[in-house]
């Protein structure tokens, strides 16, 4: 019994200790999950750890020098934010920025087909403006952000931020150039909107989309009511400061913008056909309900859009194409970084007169007291060519031109206020024509870094004629109160830019 009790407890203790020494060995590490290449999408592309999603992550960073531009890349204008078109000791001889620019694209392969996101956001920041002639007159700089895209795919559908399907895949660079060639809308800093797009096979696509008129600040010309002025003093003033013709009356939202197009992507390049409509709803002819209001109206839009790849000038050049023709929807011409309204100065050989100016005013459509709304009308033209000198020297040429005209009773409205500051032999007509052309070189001496240097004429072929006599402009342009010559106008911007895209 002893024997017994000696030999049991001598294995329980056996077993005691084994426990412990197991105990005690390291557990086993879990296995490293490496980031694994997604092919399926292109280059760039990873799977997001422990998910059957693929992410790429891109972007560049960008510097720009701007010489004889105001504000945005482009023609020399003034507004009252800006004292391009002043051409006096107010205005930006040079203009900065830098910016980032951050894309995030993820897709997710399910058995409705894939599943995309994509977001694109830029961070800037650029040369303080002066906006006045006070010596506090210098902003602190523009910090800005944007969100350009921010959309969701699925079956056929995109919802959220992007470019208009109007747009033609180039937008408003059809060799690059600055953000006022008109000719055709552009919507590169997006727009909100709901869009379906059916693939009809053999590169033929057909979409149709409702897209938010307001989004961007600029993103529908003018409405205006000539009769929102407190006095014509005040209407002229207006009118000389900055093209306003009347104060712009938009009244709130009733319908998203109507939009389709039919694409054709081949080997040769591509062709497009766009058309949209527009509800022009305005507020009220005064300042009250009472005063009573004009009945909507709606705009429309078409563009034609055409590349052509392979050229035989060498391998990689193009030629790019459209053609745009709007009826009450002007910015799809006059395109949504193009200012809204605009005025240059400069000198004069009219005896008497003090300088020139010249004016410009976009807008959807007029009304005045007790008026319905006439609509505006514009065509317009756009064009580049890009020649691949070597794989490191490209070298484009562009184009753009385009024509705004006011109809009989528009003028009659405006006209009434341009009499109250008009001299004898001047006359009213505020109809205009723009046209830009210019040329730039890329240099990229290793892969994703670009050195730009783009050269543009941009020129105002304004209606208005004779002399006016202007109220003083202090606040905005230091202009006395004189007699201004109205003329066309033309500026010479030099654009050098350093971009390393990754």
């Amino acid at each position: 019994m002893n024997f017994k009790s000696l030999l049991l407890g001598s294995v329980a203790g056996l077993l005691a200790v084994g426990g412990a020494q197991a105990a005690d060995l390291p557990v086993k590490a879990k296995a490293v999950e490496y980031v694994k290449i997604c092919s399926l999408y292109g280059a760039g592309f990873y799977y997001m750890p422990g998910t059957d999603t693929c992410i790429k992550l891109g972007g560049y960073l960008r510097a720009d020098a701007i010489f004889g531009g105001s504000g945005d890349y482009g023609f020399n204008y003034s507004t009252a934010a800006a004292n391009g078109g002043s051409n006096n000791r107010l205005t930006n001889y040079y203009y900065t920025r830098a910016r980032m620019d951050l894309t995030v694209d993820t897709r997710t392969a399910t058995e409705y087909g894939v599943v995309r996101t994509y977001a694109d956001m830029i961070f800037s920041y650029d040369t303080a403006n002066v906006t006045g002639s006070a010596p506090s007159a210098f902003s602190a700089g523009n910090p800005s952000l944007g969100l350009y895209h921010a959309f969701i795919q699925f079956a056929g559908f995109t919802m959220g931020r992007t470019v208009s399907i109007f747009d033609a895949p180039w937008q408003s660079y059809p060799a690059g150039g600055p953000d006022t060639i008109p000719g055709g809308s552009n919507h590169v800093t997006g727009i909100n909107q709901l869009a379906y797009t059916a693939d009809f096979g053999q590169g033929i696509t057909g979409s149709i989309a409702l897209e938010e008129p307001t989004t961007q600040s600029n993103g529908q010309g003018n409405l205006w009511n000539t009769s929102g002025f407190a006095s014509p003093l005040a209407a002229a003033t207006a009118l000389i400061n900055g093209s306003s013709y009347g104060s712009s009356n938009w009244g709130g939202t009733r319908s998203p913008d109507i939009v389709g197009a039919i694409r054709v992507d081949q080997a040769w390049g591509l062709a497009q056909f766009s058309a949209a409509a527009h509800n022009l709803h305005a507020a009220y002819f005064g300042t009250t309900e009472p005063t009573g209001h004009p009945s909507d109206k709606w705009g429309w839009a078409v563009q034609g859009s055409l590349s052509i790849k392979n050229i035989p000038t060498g391998a990689g050049d193009s030629i790019n194409l459209q053609a745009v023709y709007t009826d009450g929807m002007s910015k799809e011409n006059f395109q949504v970084l193009f200012p809204a309204t605009f005025f240059m100065f400069s000198g004069t050989g009219v005896p008497g007169a003090y300088q020139s100016v010249g004016l410009a005013g976009i807008a959807d459509g007029v009304f005045g007291a007790g008026t319905s709304i006439e609509t505006v009308k514009t065509w317009g033209v756009r064009g580049g060519y890009t020649h691949n000198w070597s794989p490191n020297w490209v070298t484009g040429i562009y184009g753009g031109y385009g024509a705004l005209s006011y109809g009989t009773n528009s003028k009659a409205l405006i006209c009434g206020v341009f009499a109250s500051i008009a001299n004898p032999g001047a006359t009213c007509n505020p109809d205009f024509n723009f046209g830009v052309v210019g040329v730039n070189t890329v240099w990229t001496p290793v892969k994703n870094l670009a050195f730009t240097a783009d050269l543009s004429y941009s020129m105002l072929d304004q209606k208005f004629s004779g002399t006016v006599t202007a109220p003083a402009l202090l606040g905005t342009a230091a202009k006395p109160a004189a007699v201004y010559e109205l003329k066309d106008q033309n500026s010479l911007t030099l654009m050098l830019r350093a971009q390393r895209t990754f």
